[in-house]
């Protein structure tokens, strides 16, 4: 039997369609229902490429979420009724959990501002990436970028060649180094709403260790010799001044206190303290978050935060956009989760190329998403179950492994392009306000294709073959 999607059905989902069970929506859904999902992403990566001042607005980009999610919504529940509104439902869930979490890291990470400079050698370079792979985990990829950018680029500010410091920062803090906790980077978080265990990507250390290792290696040898071929060619003392450093100082370290209680709060609902066997109601997380970003942003003093450049700017894009996003990606979720086994990946190497590939162009935390449903798909979980990706780890061995390399490929290879992942338009435009020369589009893509795409094919033949 073929569906509206065009693909062949087998024997479980004609039983599905037959009992009205999990299968039934997504298989009825028609090829075009994805096309405002596809549409919304493709505005989000050309848009500001092609009419880069009107999409600048966050008002514009107001307009192209609604023009293309509302119609959707609209007809879903009209066509489809009350399963189609209970979709909806859950995703609007989700957008308010995943806002509170980004937003409340937002906040007490821009009230974090650190002094002074370290020297700006490849010693100190390296260890500063280090750092940030590790904060990365505590702070998301996005808090890590604001928080040590400015740092480093001061480190640096001698420099003539300091092109290569910001991308490979833009590589391991604003992307690679983020992948040990759902804090991490969207696309984790989003898997933690959908039943993964708090402490389950902890398991992913190895590939992230091999990543971020083997990248600060590469970053620490081209470092020390551009800097030698700099200090030959430069008639002033060039390497006593990289040298030089003012003291480290943090201002408003008390923000390391909400953010140790953002941390409490998330693993306090993964373990349902207080409420277990039940789940915390919805409210409770995004309450507290709400609460400690609040206190934070009281706490801390408006000169640290003018330092800090700090403005609410980025986070209202990322609102506006994802609240679209959410809308708009319940129909390919459901298409791929009805009709996963059709698309031809089976194995954990496959998911972490088309993860990645996607994850290149695209938003990384839909990406994930997309073929975590697949994957669910095709071991027989629905995401009609809102924690599907737990049920899929508790049903099948295999599961472990396909979300890993899903996990790897959206997490990883979001660095390949500047749109891959939302720090690293944030970290190119301050580098530049610092005059830094930060390569087009595709010069960035050139390093990425240099460095990072031989790294992960190491990867593929490391952890996922």
């Amino acid at each position: 039997m073929t569906t509206a999607f065009g693909l062949t059905t087998g024997p479980a989902t004609l039983l599905a369609l037959a009992d009205g069970g999990p299968l039934a929506l997504g298989a009825r859904l028609p090829v075009w229902s994805l096309l405002p999902f596809a549409a919304l992403l493709w505005s989000i990566a050309v848009l500001p490429l092609v009419v880069p001042r009107w999409w600048h607005s966050h008002r514009n980009k107001g307009i192209v979420a609604a023009a293309l999610a509302l119609p959707f919504a609209a007809w879903f529940v009209a066509s489809y009724g009350p399963a189609a509104a209970r979709e909806l439902g859950h995703a609007l869930l989700d957008y308010l959990s995943f806002i509170a979490l980004l937003g409340a890291l937002f906040v007490i990470s821009g009230g974090i501002l650190v002094r002074g400079s370290l020297a700006g050698t490849p010693l100190s370079n390296s260890v500063l990436l280090g750092l940030g792979a590790l904060l990365a985990n505590l702070i998301g990829t996005t808090g890590a970028s604001m928080a040590l950018i400015r740092p480093l680029l001061r480190a640096n500010e001698e420099r003539k060649q300091r092109t290569h410091v910001v991308i490979f920062f833009i590589f391991v803090v604003s992307n690679c180094g983020g992948l040990l906790t759902p804090l991490g980077d969207p696309p984790l978080f989003l898997g933690f709403l959908k039943g993964v265990p708090f402490d389950w990507t902890l398991r992913l250390w190895r590939e992230w260790l091999f990543v971020n290792g083997t990248l600060i290696a590469i970053f620490n040898v081209l470092d020390q010799y551009l800097l030698n071929l700099e200090a030959r060619s430069s008639p002033r003392g060039l390497l006593g001044e990289v040298m030089e450093h003012a003291p480290l100082r943090i201002e408003g370290g008390r923000n390391l206190f909400f953010l140790a209680g953002i941390v409490l709060v998330i693993v306090g609902k993964g373990n349902q303290w207080f409420t277990h066997p039940a789940p915390w109601p919805f409210g409770v997380q995004e309450g507290l978050m709400g609460l400690l970003a609040f206190a934070a942003y009281r706490a801390t003093s408006p000169a640290t935060r003018a330092a800090n450049r700090f403005g609410f700017a980025p986070i209202v894009e990322v609102a506006v956009l994802f609240a679209g996003i959410f809308v708009t990606m319940v129909a390919p979720l459901l298409v791929l989760n009805a009709h996963g086994a059709s698309l031809g990946l089976a194995h954990p190497w496959q998911y972490f190329w088309a993860t990645g590939f996607l994850s290149s162009f695209l938003d990384n935390a839909p990406t994930y998403l997309t073929f975590a449903a697949a994957a669910a798909g095709q071991l027989g979980v629905s995401v009609e179950n809102g924690r599907y990706l737990g049920a899929m780890l508790a049903r099948a061995p295999e599961a472990a492994d396909l979300l890993a390399a899903i996990s790897c490929g959206a997490v990883f290879m979001g660095a390949n392009t500047y749109i891959g992942n939302g720090p690293n338009f944030m970290v190119k435009a301050i580098a530049e306000e610092h005059g830094v020369e930060m390569p087009s589009f595709f010069g960035y893509f050139g390093w990425a294709l240099a460095l990072l795409v031989p790294l992960f094919f190491a990867v593929t033949f490391l952890f996922f073959v």
